[in-house]
């Protein structure tokens, strides 16, 4: 894991190689929405790249992490299907309904039923390097669904050179992320993790959790301020120092959801939570995000060592599906 963390940056620019020898085929329809499906290491991707683009795109962009596909979807749909093993079995029931409804559609996988069905039915598929745990092929998705949207016309070229300017942050910076992500970890280190961001960066703070419960084997959750402001924030009645919480400042949001942030650190801190500021270093929301995935990866696995787990171990997951084998 320690190799595959470091591998991030240059997994970008691979992922970079592959995106410019890609050429896809112009929908036969208007598009008039987006579903990106995929889930766990393999789906967080398209969460984190829609929120990338909601500002820039003028089609609805929705994420599926689920077998069955939202009722809109028909001939005027762009369905990805995002599976590194390529045989996710949810991702590939909504790809097979996509066909059926008429849906213009393009895989992301290593390879697996993904890719087969992809050539049998000549729908465009990008193949990426395998082998590895998907939660590590973070990289490689992002580029290809960055890729695919600015072929298709969704958005512009300048969001490619926003990865590689981020890419080369994450080597200047390299020094600092190792240092703050020890501190990280031992700041969650016997604690109950929550990880606090703006509504723009859900997704990054979807992958911290789900970087944490994989490669630390913790228990946390997420939210996002202004919602958490509306409910959660209420919980913190009963909130004490088992918890250990992280803010992301991303140095963007809008005055008054900052001020929320600031309100919100109070109230909670007051309730006996520990509280950590990650303070986001890039100059636009790509770059920033960046930093962040890169940094909570780190952390996760410094976090692994102090707890002497095994950062690979996913026993539980592959009892799940060995179980649902069985289902019929």
């Amino acid at each position: 894991m320690e190799k595959l963390i470091t591998a991030f940056p240059q997994n970008i620019l691979e992922a970079l190689a592959i995106a410019e020898k890609q050429t896809f085929k112009q929908p036969s329809n208007a598009i008039q929405n987006i579903v990106i499906c995929g889930m766990g290491g393999s789906g967080i991707g398209g969460k984190i790249v829609a929120q990338w683009i909601q500002d820039e795109a003028k089609i609805p962009v929705t994420i599926l992490n689920d077998y069955s596909l939202p009722k809109f979807v028909d001939k005027h749909s762009l369905v990805i299907a995002s599976s590194y093993s390529g045989n996710t079995e949810e991702t590939l029931a909504a790809v097979y309904d996509a066909h059926n409804l008429g849906a213009h559609i393009i895989g992301i996988c290593s390879g697996g039923a993904l890719k087969t069905f992809c050539e049998k039915e000549a729908h465009d598929h990008i193949i990426v390097p395998g082998g590895n745990p998907p939660r590590t092929a973070i990289a490689f998705s992002i580029v290809q669904l960055i890729n695919i949207f600015i072929q298709l016309g969704i958005i512009g070229e300048n969001n490619l050179e926003e990865i590689k300017i981020g890419q080369q942050l994450l080597l200047k910076e390299a020094t600092s992320i190792h240092a703050i992500a020890k501190e990280l970890a031992s700041f969650l280190n016997e604690k109950v993790g929550i990880f606090y961001a703006g509504p723009n960066y859900e997704g990054v703070a979807i992958r911290a959790r789900q970087q944490f419960n994989e490669n630390s084997k913790l228990l946390c959750w997420h939210h996002v301020i202004p919602e958490m402001n509306h409910n959660e924030l209420v919980g913190w009645g009963g909130g004490d120092d088992r918890f250990a919480v992280v803010f992301f400042n991303t140095k963007d949001l809008i005055p008054r959801n900052q001020k929320r942030y600031d309100i919100s650190k109070d109230i909670i801190s007051k309730r006996g939570a520990k509280i950590m500021e990650l303070d986001a270093i890039g100059d636009s929301q790509i770059q920033r995000s960046l930093y962040l995935i890169n940094l909570v990866d780190w952390a996760s696995y410094y976090l692994a060592e102090i707890k002497g787990v095994d950062i690979m171990d996913i026993k539980v997951i592959d009892f799940l599906k060995s179980e649902l084998a069985n289902f019929k």
